[in-house]
Formats: structure tokens, sequence, C-alpha cells
């Protein structure tokens, strides 16, 4: 966020654009075809995989490819939108998101879905931070930047509970590929009413030369990295290859770290993440969502496939835990964290969420929806959520000004690349797990229904031993919190100085779910 935007925070109203308020509208319905985008995708994902062919092992390439592209152009995202305009970037955004959307429709088979599903990562990477960073130079009064960034956040909350359901519907009475071509009017409406209603103060632009060797380290090293779990899957550990990308994604960040210490405009201040509660919080949070986003796959194939749910119960299935996250971030971790140190707010919400996990290490092929997948979603939901909104807080806490708005993006890059590593980590393990299971029980079954049962059985023993790797990451995103964060209470502080009075309220998630 540029110093600009850094207006005291008793600036009056009255010196804010007068369309501001019309400019939420459709700053927030972006951001609704953002969050709803990522959770509709998993509803549709084994629908889709039938239909153009997709393997098993590639499978997690669907929001693998998303994910990664997203998590690792965000930072890049937010520095093109200093530079060109947060305006122009938010348009071009929607435009290249609604017709990566359509290719997606469209896709024939695996690859051009992975290609669709990657470009649209691209373009939410330019689109998400020009969101976050028009409404902090828009909302200059203190009250009312509260409002609007409050607004923005229930509609990253509630956008997952609609996409649920929304999947579930578009796929069940139409097909899977409305699932896509539905971001299509999100993305024209918001386009249009960005266009002609969004007036960007003047002044904002940061000029400094892009840190491209920056931008190409940092990428190349994340695909290496998540190429290289993937790669386990199908060739093992040992193989030459899979060592190759370890190694090679080990060479190429520690590369983007030397970079950014001698760059004089880097991509990536190193002053951001080096702060031990700020570095904290990213690690933290990014190996929370390991274990989150590999289950949310995982629960949607056993629902779907073991449990022959359709696609529209999936959704309303998971709606226990889009319930608890809602509760345990606007009722819980909004009202204590002003009260509280963020480490006895997240500490806690890390282990709850654990509890929650653990249950479903429990599920079998007869288990009960409502004695153990219920109730593990609503602990999952209501640790998530109460560790969330103080965690989004102590992001930007006593940031410099220049770097507020890296610093918010960084929160959304550790998420996205969270989730792309733990698509694919838990889906090597999950299947390394079900291959071994089958091969040691298949031989007793002598007809093809015992057959089939066990490769059901198969495939829940691969997930509860996924299940339990994430159980173990949750305990260990606690413990970095115990150890790392040490802040007092991060509701009454500001992200600069006061005399910059840039607060704590730009700590928004870009996609909360």
């Amino acid at each position: 966020m540029s110093e600009t935007a850094a207006k005291a925070p008793g600036t009056p109203a009255t010196s804010g654009d007068a369309n501001r308020w019309k400019a939420l509208v459709f700053i927030a319905l972006a951001q609704l075809m953002v969050v709803l985008d990522a959770t509709i995708v998993n509803i549709a994902l084994p629908s889709a995989q039938q239909d153009l062919g997709i393997s098993d092992g590639n499978r997690q390439w669907v929001v693998t490819a998303y994910a990664l592209a997203f998590g690792g152009l965000l930072l890049f995202g937010g520095r093109i939108a200093d530079l060109w305009g947060r305006k122009r970037a938010f348009v071009v955004g929607l435009i290249g998101f609604a017709g990566a959307s359509a290719l997606g429709g469209a896709a024939t088979n695996e690859a051009m879905m992975f290609g669709a599903r990657a470009l649209q990562g691209v373009f939410g990477a330019l689109l998400a931070p020009a969101a976050l960073s028009l409404l902090a130079v828009m909302f200059t009064d203190a009250k009312e930047r509260a409002k609007a960034f409050g607004i923005y956040g229930a509609i990253a909350g509630g956008g997952g509970a609609v996409g649920f359901i929304l999947g579930g519907v578009l796929t069940e009475y139409m097909d899977w590929r409305w699932t896509f071509f539905v971001n299509i009017p999100f993305a024209i409406v918001a386009a249009l009413g960005a266009y002609f209603v969004i007036r960007e103060p003047e002044g904002g632009r940061n000029r400094n030369p892009l840190d491209i060797p920056g931008v190409l380290l940092s990428t190349l090293g994340l695909v290496a990295l998540v190429y290289g779990f993937t790669r386990a899957e199908s060739d093992g550990w040992g193989d030459s290859v899979t060592v190759g990308m370890f190694v090679a994604s080990a060479v190429l960040l520690l590369a983007f770290v030397v970079t950014e210490a001698k760059v004089k405009a880097p991509l990536l201040p190193l002053r951001v993440v080096t702060d031990r509660n700020r570095g904290g919080v990213y690690l933290s949070l990014g190996i929370a969502i390991i274990a989150m986003f590999g289950t949310f796959l995982f629960l949607t194939y056993y629902l779907q496939i073991v449990k022959g749910y359709t696609p529209i119960k999936t959704g309303f299935a998971f709606m226990p835990m889009i319930v608890g996250m809602m509760v345990g971030s606007t009722q819980i971790g909004t009202r204590l964290m002003t009260r509280l140190p963020a480490r006895l707010l997240m500490g806690p919400g890390f282990l709850v969420a654990a509890v929650g996990m653990l249950l479903m290490t429990q599920l079998e092929i007869g288990s009960s929806y409502a004695s153990i997948i219920l109730p593990a979603m609503l602990l999952l939901g209501l640790g998530m959520g109460t560790a969330f909104m103080p965690a989004m807080s102590l992001a930007t806490l006593g940031v410099e000004p220049r770097d507020a708005g890296v610093a918010s993006a960084m929160v959304n890059t550790s998420q996205q690349v969270g989730g792309a590593i733990g698509t694919a980590l838990l889906n090597t393990i999950a299947a390394s797990a079900t291959t071994s299971y089958i091969a040691d029980h298949i031989g007793s079954a002598t007809s093809r229904s015992q057959q089939q049962l066990v490769a059901l059985q198969g495939q829940v023993h691969g997930y509860t031993n996924a299940i339990w790797f994430a159980v173990g990451m949750l305990v260990l995103a606690a413990v970095i919190v115990v150890t790392f964060v040490n802040a007092g209470r991060p509701g009454g502080a500001t992200v600069a100085s006061s005399e910059e009075g840039v607060e704590d309220e730009v700590a928004v998630p870009v996609v909360a779910h």
C-alpha cells in the first residue's frame, strides 16, 4: 500500500471518493467470485475427473495448478498493481479470470483443464491484491475503513459456503462445466462497475523497477517444490527426478532469499518476514492450510465415492465447517482478540482444529456422518476461525507503511502455497497407503464384490493415513505460534507508526476458506 493511502485515522469521511460505497459493491463481488471458485471446483472435481479421464495421481492438479499460480504470483500481482494502477490491474484481472473460466468450462482433456486452472490463478493473483489495495486507498476514515473491510471479510468467509452449495446444485442439475461458466457474469458485472465507478486517488503508484529475478526465482522454486511432491506419488520418494525437484527447489528459493537481500526494490523485503511475530504467523498459517486443503479433497471423495452422496448433498455436508469458521472468526476471534494476546487464541485454535481432524482418523466405510464427520467439521471450523482473525491482524502489526501491502499479500501467499503443497503431499501419502493396503488384502478377495470392497477399504485407509499427518501439521502450527508469537493484543495496535495511521484493518484475507 502506498504512503499516500496512509491518512490519519481522523481524516473526515468527506475527503473520500463519493462513489466509494458503490465501488465496494463491485470489489466485494469480485472477491466473492474468487472465493466461490476455490470451493465450487472441489465439489465438481469427481464429475470432471470422470468426464476428462484424469487419473487419480493427477487429479490434485485441478486444485494445485490454481493454488500454485495464485500463491506464487500474489506478491508479483500486488507489485504490478502498484506500478500500473490498482483500478487497471483490477479490471484486467477480472477480464482475464473470466476468459480462463470459459476455457476451463470448455475443457476437453486434462491438459486444457490444468492450463485453464493455472490461468485462473495468474489473473486471480493480479485481481486479489488490487482489490485489497483499492479498499485501503479509497476508505481513509478509520471507522469507514473498518466497516468496509468487515463487509469484505464477511464475504470472504460466506463465499466458501455459497461455493459448496452452488457447486453441488450446478454439478447435479446442470453440468460440472457450469461451475466454471458461472464466474463469467460475476466478472463482467464487476469489471464494468469498477471501470465506471472506481476513482483511484492520484499519486499512489510505486514507480520502482520490477524485481524480475525475484519473480522468476520464487515462482520456479515453488513449482519445483510442488512437482516434487506430485512426482513422489507415481515414482517414489527415491526417484532421481523427485529428488532433483526438491534439490532444485531448495537452490532456487535460497537464491531468491539472497537476491531479495541485495536488490534495491525487492519483490519481498526480508524485513517483512524476519520479524518473529509476522514470521510465526506466516509459517503457522501455511502449515495449518497444508492440513486443511488436503482434507477438503479427501472428504469430497469419501462422501461422493465411498458414501455415495450426490454433489449437492456433499455441498450441504460441508456446511458445519463453514458455520464453525464464521462463528469462530466473528464471535470468538473478533470479540477476544482485543482482550487476549494473539498466541492465546491462535495456539488453542489450531489445537481445537487438530481434535476435529483427529476424529476423522476414525473414518471407515460404514461411518456415520452425524457421529464422526459432523462434530469433526464443527471443531475444525471453530478452531481455524478462532485462530484466523488474530493471525490476520497480527500479520501487519508494526510493519512500515511502504510494506503494508506486501505484508498483507504475504499472508495470502503462505495460505495458497500451503494449499498447493498440502494437496500434493497429502494426496501422495493417501495414494501410497491405498496401494499398499490393496496389495496386502486383494489376495483374499475371491469374488468381484469382495475386490470392490477391498478397493473401497483401501481408499478409506489411504484417507485416514493422510489425515493423521494433517493432525500432526496442526499441532506443529500450534507449537510454532507458542514459540515465535509473543506480541500483545493485536486488536489494540496499528500497523505502522501513529503519525502514518495505517491501521491493522488492512489485514483482511483474500481467500478465507
